[in-house]
Order: C-alpha cells, then sequence, then structure tokens
C-alpha cells in the first residue's frame, strides 16, 4: 500500500483461486503480510470484496 492514495480491499488467492483471506478496507501507507499459501493476490477498490469469503473460488476470464 505504499504510495497508494486510497483504501482497497486485497483478496488472497491460492493456486486454485480459492480466497485464503481478504484484507479489507486497507488504508494508503499501511502495509499487509502475505498471506501463508497464496498463490496471487488480486486487489479492488474499497468495498468491491464485501460479498467474498474465505473458501470461494474465483473464477476469472479474460476481458475481451
Amino acid at each position: 500500500m505504499l504510495f497508494m492514495r486510497f483504501p482497497i480491499d486485497a483478496v488472497f488467492l491460492d493456486r486454485d483461486h480459492r480466497v485464503l483471506a481478504i484484507a479489507r478496507r486497507v488504508r494508503p501507507w499501511v502495509g499487509i503480510a502475505a498471506r501463508k499459501g497464496a498463490h496471487a493476490v488480486i486487489e479492488l477498490p474499497a468495498g468491491a470484496a464485501s460479498s467474498l469469503q474465505p473458501g470461494d473460488v474465483l473464477r476469472l476470464q479474460p476481458q475481451d
């Protein structure tokens, strides 16, 4: 979150795109530690991950 000027939601995923953890509304200039087992993290606008829970599986599709 260094150099960011606005809060975000950070969604940590394993290799199967299963949600491991969600850091909600992380404030600017606040560091967040990686989550054990995380293969990827998706950064979203604050509040965008409100319907997600650990254990959910995301299906990612390329945008045309």
